[in-house]
């Protein structure tokens, strides 16, 4: 991989004055800002430094990020990052979840059904590949369509001359198109996993709060061919943490931000996007509330689910809360204005004036049809056998088709990791589906009314409560092997069935794909093509001195370990163990205060100044959790969970006067492992020395 020099340079050769000096930026591997680092920090990392780190990085695609930290294939993540594998080895005589799980021998590491990681071991520019069959008098759907082919390809050839995984990346709102190349390892088995109630310590009432005493870990373990990997890289274990005002650098896959759409695209989110997603998520959270209080196997199988709704729920109202507010706004629009103004007094991009104008204008079309088409796909895949069924029915037609022509999802270059997570042993929990299903039909009804055509195909004539325990009552999806006789059979197969889910899956994939095949044409292909134009126009005017928006692959983030001014008084940049009790004991130690047994029964082991949470500035947002902290010697200490509720704004508009990332302290975690869990052999393993740092930027432990 190919390494740039970073944008300082780009702006200094274009003229321009350094932008302030703000630790803003989620940057991809192949653009890091090292002149900046040298002018801020008086160090930047080398090329050995990010090899290293990036290749000790590990995607969960699941939505999180992780590491490995031991020669032996260890990955470090988060408790909620890894919860889904947690609960599905879960049962109702043990419920892993809420009592945590220890393995004390390699036989004892289970492995997870449906778990993907993956590491990345190259990036290729290919935005030349992807637009050499584009021409100028293309309409946009027809450039989306060339564009789309172009990458099927690019990822098809990848795959079958690497073995690798490989995507084409979209960045700079269709500016630029990088070929990303990963490692993918699928058998995953759970080593540690703390108690819910220290790795979710405080609950839904102080997510995206600092200060947190959360715990939030969980270790797993990568294997090939039976055995442990042996990874090139890992992170080497740093107890010690960073000083405050230590430089943290995050690592890590950022999954979205929208901080270069233009105003119109901000506007649809703030109008149309936010309120109906939150409306749908505050319903969604309280059925699985009444569902959850009807006991404790309910509440076993909802938590995982509820967990992400409320977690969604507080993001996206934090997002709109800045959407909202009339400064951001009017900074956004006052940006827009100034690069508008430039475009239109520069006779060289005046095909680019009119960027701004299309996208508005598809906005504009979307929004009269946003809300019909929200809840119609989202009444469909309100269960994962409804998701099965949906992804059958488009498979076996999808298969029948050219490479370039099919949907993203099942070109052949993504078809093995479809096909590992649709005949996962993965546990279904049928009075659960019965409860999703039937509210997603009754928000069906409520929205659109008995009497729409489409809601009378999906429910023939039912209650939704009939009709969903129809559905999931006489389907057989459950089963795996039910699931790859079907897809084994092809187009002829599914057409004959006559499993519920799946006819329900047939007869409404017309109205489904013309909403996923409008908004392709309509809206996709615009902020593709005007996405691309204003981004020429932002590099022409300003020189690449921006990062791309988030877009769940690798990137590099940084900032001091430091503390922040809420209402006037000082925030301290870490929280050590005594508070966590003291913080249980001043909400009467009553749920989601109360600590694990574990947890009182070593009160009187642990230090009590132990650091348990510290903040940095680093950039970060969700697909961020499980990132490790590392500092300049490429050393972990720490581990990304969170960030606190101003930090929410951030996907829009940066700052860093209050807004912080949230990391657990590796000796919170070391200390759990030694004092709380009698873990010393995993402690042993993740504290093993490792190979002497090398390279001016620190490059370090593992084989080259």
């Amino acid at each position: 991989m190919r390494f740039k020099p970073g944008f300082l340079c780009l702006a200094l050769l274009a003229g321009l004055a350094l932008p302030g000096l703000a630790d803003e930026g989620m940057w991809p591997y192949n653009n890091i800002p090292v002149r900046y680092l040298n002018q801020r920090y008086g160090w930047a990392p080398d090329q050995a430094w990010l090899d290293h780190v990036r290749l000790a990085s590990v995607r969960f695609n699941s939505g999180g990020s992780g590491s490995f930290v031991s020669e032996t294939g260890l990955v470090l993540t988060n408790h909620h990052v890894g919860a889904g594998c947690i609960q599905k080895i879960s049962t109702p005589e043990h419920d892993y979840i809420k009592g945590g799980y220890f393995a004390r021998s390699a036989a004892e590491e289970v492995k997870c059904p449906d778990l993907e990681l993956n590491v990345l071991e190259g990036i290729e520019d290919v935005t030349s590949q992807v637009n050499a069959d584009v021409k100028p008098a293309m309409a946009d759907a027809q450039v989306l369509a060339v564009q789309k082919a172009a990458q099927a390809k690019l990822e098809k050839d990848c795959n079958e001359k690497t073995g690798l995984r490989c995507n084409t990346i979209t960045l700079y709102s269709g500016g630029e198109y990088d070929l990303y190349k990963y490692k993918k390892y699928t058998d995953v088995r759970l080593v540690v996993a703390p108690e819910f109630g220290i790795a979710f310590f405080g609950g839904d009432p102080d997510n995206f709060t600092y200060p947190r005493w959360d715990i939030d870990f969980a270790i797993f373990r990568i294997y090939e061919n039976d055995k442990p990997v042996r990874p090139r890289h890992y992170l080497k274990w740093n107890s010690a943490g960073p000083k405050e005002n230590e430089l943290v650098l995050v690592s890590g896959n950022p999954g979205s931000t929208a901080r270069l759409d233009t105003l119109a695209q901000l506007e649809f989110d703030r109008d149309f996007r936010y309120p109906l997603q939150i409306e749908y998520l505050t319903r969604r959270a309280k059925l699985l509330h009444d569902f959850s209080d009807k006991g404790p196997e309910n509440a076993r199988m909802a938590n995982r689910q509820l967990f992400g709704i409320e977690n969604s729920l507080k993001g996206n109202r934090g997002r709109e809360q800045a959407l909202q507010d009339p400064k951001v706004m009017a900074k956004k629009a006052a940006e827009e204005g100034e690069l508008k103004a430039k475009v239109a007094s520069d006779p060289k991009l005046a095909s680019h004036a009119g960027a701004w104008d299309a996208i508005a204008a598809a906005r504009e079309a979307y929004a009269r049809r946003y809300k019909r088409d929200t809840v119609r796909t989202r009444a469909l895949a309100s269960a994962p056998e409804m998701t099965n069924a949906r992804t059958i029915v488009r498979y076996v037609a999808e298969k029948e088709k050219p490479n370039e022509k099919r949907l993203e999802e099942f070109r052949e270059s993504s078809l093995k990791s479809l096909e590992f997570s649709l005949f996962s042993p993965a546990p279904i929990y049928p009075a659960l589906e019965k409860v999703t299903i039937a509210d997603s039909f009754k928000e069906l009804v409520e929205k659109l009314g008995a009497d729409d055509p489409f809601v009378q195909k999906v429910l023939e004539g039912k209650s939704p409560e009939e009709r969903a325990n129809e559905l999931v009552e006489g389907t057989k999806l459950k089963d795996v092997a039910f699931r790859r006789e079907l897809v084994a059979g092809g187009v002829k197969a599914v057409e004959e069935s006559t499993d519920p889910m799946i006819v329900l899956a047939r007869r409404t994939e017309p109205e489904l794909r013309e909403i996923r095949d409008w908004r392709e044409v309509n809206v996709e292909s615009v902020d593709k093509k005007s996405g691309a134009l204003i981004a020429r126009a932002l590099f022409a005017v300003k020189g690449k001195e921006r990062y791309p928006d988030a877009t769940f692959t690798l990137r590099l983030a940084f900032g001091p370990a430091k503390g922040f001014v809420e209402s006037g008084k000082p925030v301290g940049f870490q929280m050590t163990w005594d508070g966590m009790y003291t913080h249980s004991e001043e909400h009467g130690g009553k749920s989601p205060y109360d600590l694990p047994g574990s947890f009182l029964k070593a009160r009187a082991v642990v230090h009590p100044k132990t650091p348990v949470n510290f903040v940095t500035t680093a950039d970060t947002t969700g697909g961020n959790s499980g990132s490790p902290a590392v500092n300049q010697k490429g050393e972990l200490v720490g581990l990304l969970f969170d960030g606190n509720i101003q930090s929410l704004g951030n996907d829009i508009v940066y700052t860093e006067d209050v807004a912080r990332s949230v990391c657990v302290h590796t000796a919170a975690m070391m200390a759990a492992l030694r004092h709380v869990y009698d873990a010393g052999a995993v402690a042993d393993e993740l504290e093993k020395p490792g190979m002497a740092q090398t390279g001016s930027g620190g490059s370090a432990a593992g084989n080259k």
